[in-house]
C-alpha cells in the first residue's frame, strides 16, 4: 500500500524544465580596430648587419623570456640586416596575435647596442575603459564587472569573447553587442558594449496529477519568478499549489555576492494537508512541513560549453503529524509529540557540458544529519536501535543525457541513485513510483533509505506547424527503479518498479507546454482497488507560461 502522506518525501513545487541542446552563441565582438605600436627608429649605432648575441624583452608579462627567445633562436649568432631585425620583432608580434593578444605588439625602440644585444620593446593591450550602455533595468555595473574578468591585462581576445559568450547565455540578457577600438595611448582600448535587458517577471500556472492520491492527486497553482529584481541579477521566486486537501506555499529570494557567478539563496517553504482517501479518512490524519534554507553557490569552471560549480547548503526541515483529535501520529522517526525535526548540511557538485547537439550533466551530493535547530529524538529510539535519527549521512547522484537527433527529436536518458549509511527519515528516503519518475504507479509508492531509478526516452515529432511554433511529439518510455533500506531494517516485500508507456507532449513555444502519459506497470502494484488517475496509469502535466 502506499505510504501515508507524512510519510512521504516533499514534492517539488513544480517539473523541471529539461534542458535543450542550444548552439552556442555567436561572437558579439565586431572585429577590432588595431592601434598601430610605436614605430622603430634606426639607431645611428646599428651598422649595416650585426649578429646578434642575445635578445632582451622589455614589458613582457604574457610569456617568459624564455619562450620568446624560442620564437626568433634562428636570428641569434648569424648576420642580420636591420629589416631582418624588424622580421624577428614581426614574429614576436605574431606570436602574441596567434594566441589571442591582438592587441598586443613588439617594436625596436631606439638603443646603443652594446655586447650585441638587441632590446625589443614588447607593448601588451589592456582595457583603459569598458562602457555600458543598456536598454532596460540591468544595472551597468553588472556587465561590466563580469567584462573586466575576461579583459584583464595583458588583453586577451579570446578571453574576452568567451566573457561575452558567458553574458549572452545569461538569461536576464536578451542581446550584447560589443566593439573594441584603441585608445590615443599605445596598447590601450576603449570597450563599448551595448546590452538590451531580457524579460525578467515569469508567471506561470501549473495543472497536474502529481501527488498522492491521499491528498488529492489533482495538483493546480502558480509561479511568479522574477529573474532581475533589483537590476543586479537577483531573483525573487513566489509559488503556490493545493490540491483537494493540501496547501503548499514557497518563497526564494537569491542574489549574485561576486562577479564569478556566486549566488547565496534564502528559502522558506510550508506544506499542510489532510488524507481525505477511503478508509485512512476515519483517522483524520493531518501533516504540517515546514523547511528554512540557506545555500551557497559557486562556479569553479564557467565556460560556453561546459560549467563546473560547487554548492552548500544548510536547511532544517521540521514536520507534525496528528489524528483524530490531535493526537500524535505515531510516524517514522517522529517524536512522541509526533514531531520530526532535522537539520542538514549539504555539499554539491555539478556539471554541465552543452552543444549544438546535446547535454550532458551530473551531480553530487553529500548531506550530513547534524544535531542543531532543535532536532528531534525518535519515540522508539529506547526499543527500537534502527529507529530513523537526526545524525545521518547520505549521497545522492544523479545523471541525465539529452541527445538531440534530428529536429524536434530527443533522446532522453536520466538516473537517480542514493546511498544512506542508516536508516533515515521519511524526509530524506529515496522515492518511487508516480510522475516524477516511475510512472504507472502512485506517486511515493515505495519509500526506501536507499534506491536507484534509471529512465529513457525518445521524443519525436508527429505534427510541427513551423509559423506558430507548435509541436506535436509521441514519447515512448521505458522505467525502472529498486530501493532497500539500511540497517537492519527489513527491506519491502517488493522493492522493485518498472514500468513502459507512451506519452503525447504538446508545445505552443514558450507559452504552453502539456503532456498526456500511459504507463503500464511490468510487475506487481503495490496498491489495489484505487480509482485514481494515477491507478489508472494515467500522468499529466499542463503549464502556461503567459
Amino acid at each position: 500500500m502506499a505510504q501515508s502522506f507524512d510519510n512521504s518525501p516533499i514534492p517539488p513545487t513544480s517539473v523541471p524544465e529539461l534542458p535543450q541542446p542550444v548552439p552556442l552563441p555567436q561572437t558579439p565582438l565586431n572585429p577590432p580596430i588595431l592601434a598601430p605600436v610605436p614605430t622603430e627608429e634606426v639607431s645611428p649605432n646599428i651598422p649595416g648587419t650585426i649578429t646578434v648575441k642575445e635578445f632582451r624583452f622589455e614589458g613582457n608579462t604574457a610569456f617568459d623570456t624564455d619562450e620568446l627567445t624560442k620564437v626568433i633562436e634562428t636570428f641569434i649568432d648569424r648576420p642580420l640586416t636591420f629589416a631582418e631585425l624588424l622580421e624577428a620583432r614581426s614574429a614576436i608580434t605574431q606570436y602574441y596575435v596567434d594566441r589571442g593578444y591582438v592587441t598586443s605588439g613588439a617594436y625596436i625602440p631606439p638603443q646603443t647596442i652594446e655586447n650585441n644585444i638587441v632590446t625589443i620593446e614588447i607593448v601588451e593591450g589592456q582595457l583603459e575603459e569598458i562602457k555600458v550602455t543598456v536598454e532596460g533595468k540591468l544595472n551597468p555595473n553588472y556587465v561590466r564587472d563580469r567584462l573586466a574578468l575576461g579583459g584583464q591585462t595583458p588583453l586577451n581576445i579570446s578571453r574576452l569573447v568567451e566573457s561575452l559568450q558567458l553574458l549572452q547565455l545569461n538569461p536576464i540578457i536578451d542581446s550584447i553587442s560589443a566593439e573594441l577600438i584603441p585608445s590615443p595611448r599605445p596598447g590601450n582600448n576603449i570597450l563599448v558594449v551595448e546590452v538590451v535587458s531580457a524579460r525578467s517577471f515569469y508567471p506561470s500556472l501549473l495543472f497536474d496529477n502529481g501527488r498522492n492520491p491521499q491528498v488529492g492527486e489533482i495538483r493546480r497553482g502558480f509561479n511568479l519568478t522574477e529573474r532581475n529584481l533589483w537590476g543586479i541579477g537577483d531573483k525573487a521566486e513566489f509559488s503556490y499549489f493545493n490540491t483537494d486537501a493540501s496547501d503548499d506555499v514557497e518563497v526564494t529570494y537569491q542574489v549574485p555576492v561576486n562577479v564569478y557567478n556566486g549566488t547565496i539563496a534564502v528559502g522558506y517553504r510550508s506544506l499542510t494537508g489532510e488524507i481525505i482517501e477511503e478508509p485512512l479518512d476515519i483517522l483524520e490524519i493531518n501533516s504540517d512541513y515546514q523547511k528554512y534554507s540557506f545555500r551557497f553557490r559557486q562556479p569553479i569552471i564557467q565556460t560556453p560549453s561546459q560549467e563546473f560549480t560547487l554548492g552548500l547548503d544548510v536547511d532544517h526541515q521540521k514536520s507534525k503529524t496528528l489524528y483524530l483529535d490531535g493526537l500524535a501520529f505515531p510516524s517514522r522517526g517522529s517524536d512522541t509529540n509526533g514531531r520530526t525535526h532535522i537539520s542538514t548540511i549539504r555539499f554539491s557538485q555539478e556539471w554541465v557540458g552543452r552543444s549544438a547537439t546535446q547535454v550532458l550533466s551530473a551531480r553530487s551530493e553529500f548531506d550530513w544529519g547534524i544535531e542543531a535547530f532543535g532536532t528531534t529524538i525518535p519515540f522508539d529510539l529506547s526499543v527500537n536501535p534502527d529507529a530513523p535519527y537526526s545524525n545521518y549521512f547520505l549521497w545522492r547522484g544523479q545523471a541525465q543525457w539529452v541527445k538531440l537527433l534530428a529536429d524536434d527529436t530527443l533522446f532522453v536518458f536520466r538516473s537517480d541513485l542514493q546511498l544512506a549509511d542508516r536508516p533515515i527519515v521519511s524526509l530524506e528516503q529515496f522515492s518511487l513510483g508516480g510522475l516524477g519518475n516511475v510512472k504507472g504507479y502512485r506517486q511515493n509508492s515505495l519509500l526506501t533509505d536507499n534506491g536507484i531509478f534509471t529512465g529513457i526516452e525518445l521524443r519525436f515529432p508527429v505534427y510541427r506547424l513551423p509559423k506558430n511554433r507548435v509541436v506535436v511529439q509521441l514519447v515512448p518510455f521505458l522505467n525502472y527503479g529498486q530501493g532497500w533500506n539500511s540497517g537492519e531494517e527489513t527491506d519491502p516485500p517488493i522493492n522493485e518498479l518498472a514500468s513502459v508507456g507512451v506519452g503525447l507532449q504538446v508545445r505552443y513555444g514558450d507559452f504552453f507546454n502539456a503532456r498526456l502519459d500511459w504507463a503500464n506497470p511490468l510487475g506487481k502494484e503495490l496498491f489495489q482497488g484505487g480509482d485514481s488517475l494515477q491507478d489508472d496509469g494515467i500522468f499529466f502535466t499542463i503549464i502556461i507560461s503567459p
